[in-house]
């Protein structure tokens, strides 16, 4: 029975999250498509029952326990692996540079001009979440825990009816730059500034883990210093972000993403078939090793109710409403339907794919402990470059690495990118560049890039004292998160909830989390059984996200009820009928989206003109082909290259102009976005009606 208390819990606590997103979204009036009710509610069942089908295999058993030896002796690999790897970073860093040339202004730099379709950032997202420290960190844990490692992939569901409805149409609609402008509109200037403060904490602190991580496994390969690992890495990361921005991040991502799955899954596959086939394989995992949840309260290291509280709630949060790259990443889409197919591909194929190929390697390597293969007591931070060295023969084996690298590169591109936005958005903007043009904060955004990979690498070597890099993860989120999860959750959510309550929820939670790094034992009351496992930032490392996000929940309702602000109605900062969005989003009545007409690309001299309307380029269609789209003037269009395979890269956001066009059948294209747009060799276009 005990495997199913973890089950219970998580699926009882979590699906109440799930059904609150529903009333929450129900009740504002955004859910209005049975067909994606449905697809949410299939989801959500779907998940219960794969855990539930995991926790029926485990078995009775004590789990292993793990030292800290090496695992292998001197250098690993050849000069073969080595020459791929660099041929590989120069490679990507060949690609980000080539890809510049479709960022023409800050726009595109952070957002990639809104052109995207969702299977393409889908695919390009399987890079960012198998970030450089997910093969090693859960690899690791997958070594000492078994099929529960995949936790943390599988338990981002209880969320995705409060984003899908509620959260994306805010951030799309209201044309946000950054998530502390969304603090500033729904609340005041001084919520964004401490918003923005505690955003460049977590970025700058995920960057660091990452670098940190790539200069461990270098550390493992060669026994080289972790820092200079992590320099290297830096200065290759800095200079194809600096250069191309968004676009750069997504099509290098993209690049990379079927190499990571493909190495992930096939290290898999081959260790399996190393063992001696599945059943051996199986055999050689303990008992416990087998659940797809972890024990319920125990051991302090690894616990389905820290991992809950940590990662799914406070976690959850971070990652699909804080993190300002997945934000950036979503916002690139070409429409809100887009980032929803998206997020749908992302949550259903991707996590459960990137669960396995970044755990694979740790479920062999502990079956080739029981077969003697592996020293028992080798460090699980350890295993994933030993046992790859094991099962790849030279030169594959450095494609392994260049994996590795690439999945450093592909987190932290997204992490700096995400960076400068809030540095150029949210600090440059504001105070020093109110009168700067576009070029001008272009250049800003370029330079932020670097100045924030230089300021993540000096936090190296506070994340080397951990003991393992899932540990520092760990802590690093529960201590820096949950104030602020909580401020935006309700912020959303709760009309009612106003400035001064969310001033006192953000730096009362954050007085109150930073008082439990200094004296853990607070947390034993809300730790619900969980052993302290240490002293300071490490005692209750997991539990603190619950003790911040309980603290900071109940600051928030006495706030509310204290001070008595008037209620927020904009349709853009609260839950709110995604009609109504659309509608302050265009500035006129929308249109139901999708006819298509082919046009002739007609190239003109004139300069292109943006929008009075929004930040859309404006285009002159004759009035045949607008009666054709269904359209008139101000109406949105995307104007794209005819085949899909490119993904949206090659197209652009418009308006149809007052001045019609003067030729029916062809659209009137300035020369200075042939580049930009991608339309330099073809000689039709297609143009959709967006609404």
């Amino acid at each position: 029975m005990e495997q199913w208390s973890s089950f219970l819990y998580v699926y009882l606590v979590g699906g109440l999250v799930f059904l609150g997103g529903l009333i929450v979204a129900w009740r504002a009036g955004a859910l209005t498509s049975k067909r994606l009710l449905g697809f949410l509610l299939a989801g959500f069942f779907a998940y219960a029952g794969l855990h539930a089908m995991l926790q029926g295999f485990s078995a009775p058993g004590e789990l292993p326990v793990t030292g800290k030896e090496r695992g292998t002796q001197g250098f690993i690999g050849t000069w073969i692996d080595a020459a791929v790897v660099i041929v590989y970073f120069v490679g990507i860093i060949s690609i980000g540079s080539y890809f510049a040339r479709f960022t023409r202004s800050s726009k595109d730099f952070f957002f990639g001009g809104r052109r995207f379709k969702g299977w393409l950032i889908a695919m390009s997202c399987v890079a960012t979440t198998i970030g450089s420290y997910s093969f090693l960190k859960y690899t690791s844990t997958a070594f000492s825990y078994g099929l529960s490692s995949t936790m943390t992939y599988l338990n981002d569901w209880f969320w995705m009816p409060l984003w899908m409805l509620v959260w994306l149409p805010i951030i799309y609609y209201g044309r946000l730059k950054s998530i502390p402008e969304y603090f500033e509109k729904r609340f005041d200037r001084r919520t964004r500034n401490v918003a923005t403060g505690v955003l460049l904490v977590f970025l700058m602190g995920y960057i660091s883990i990452n670098y940190f991580t790539l200069g461990k496994a270098i550390n493992t390969l060669t026994g080289w210093p972790i820092f200079l690992s992590a320099l290297v890495a830096a200065c290759a990361t800095a200079i194809y972000v600096a250069f191309g921005g968004q676009t750069s991040v997504i099509m290098t991502d993209l690049a990379q993403a079927f190499l990571l799955l493909g190495v992930g899954l096939g290290l898999f596959v081959a260790g399996v078939v190393h063992v001696g086939g599945w059943e051996i394989f199986w055999v050689g995992l303990p008992g416990p090793h087998r659940a797809g949840l972890a024990a319920l309260n125990s051991p302090p290291g690894f616990h389905t109710m820290g991992v809950f509280w940590q990662d799914a709630m406070a976690g959850g949060v971070a990652f699909y409403f804080i993190n300002q790259g997945v934000m950036m990443r979503f916002m690139s889409a070409r429409n809100v339907e887009e980032a929803r197919k998206a997020v749908m591909l992302v949550v259903i194929f991707v996590m459960p794919l990137a669960a396995m190929a970044v755990s694979g390697v740790g479920w062999v390597g502990r079956s080739m402990v029981s077969s003697g293969e592996l020293p028992a007591l080798i460090d699980p931070d350890n295993v994933f470059i030993v046992v790859s060295n094991i099962l790849a023969l030279p030169g594959v084996f450095g494609l392994i690495m260049a994996a590795l690298v690439a999945a450093l590169m592909s987190t932290v591109d997204t992490l700096v990118t995400a960076t400068s936005a809030v540095i150029v958005n949210d600090v440059y903007r504001p105070y020093f560049g109110q009168d700067s043009d576009d070029k001008q904060i272009l250049k800003v955004a370029r330079f932020t890039t670097v100045g924030a990979s230089a300021v993540a690498l000096s936090l190296v070597p506070l994340f080397m004292q951990f003991e393992s890099i899932y540990a520092a993860h760990a802590a690093f989120i529960a201590a820096v998160i949950p104030p602020m999860a909580v401020t935006l959750i309700l912020g959303i959510c709760w009309p009612r909830f106003g400035t001064k309550a969310a001033l006192l929820t953000m730096v009362g939670g954050a007085i109150a989390v930073g008082i439990s790094l200094v004296f853990p034992e607070i947390i034993t009351p809300f730790a619900q059984g969980s052993e302290i496992g240490g002293a300071g930032m490490k005692g209750h490392s997991f539990m603190r996200a619950f003790y911040g996000l309980v603290v900071s929940s109940v600051l928030a309702v006495v706030g509310t009820f204290l001070f008595r602000e008037a209620p927020e109605e904009h349709p853009h900062l609260i839950a709110s009928s995604e009609a109504d969005a659309m509608r302050e989003f265009k500035g006129s009545e929308p249109k139901k989206p999708g006819a298509t007409t082919r046009l002739k690309l007609l190239v003109v001299e004139e300069l292109a003109e943006d929008s009075a309307l929004g930040d859309e380029l404006e285009f002159h269609v004759h009035p045949d082909d607008q009666k054709a789209l269904g359209a008139d003037p101000g109406d949105l269009i995307v104007v794209s290259a005819p085949f899909f395979w490119h993904g949206g890269l090659k197209s652009v956001h418009g308006r149809i102009a007052e001045r019609p066009g003067t030729t029916s059948g062809q659209l009137e294209f300035p020369r200075e976005l042939l580049a930009y747009a991608g339309f330099k060799h073809i000689d039709e276009v297609d143009v959709s009606l967006e609404g």
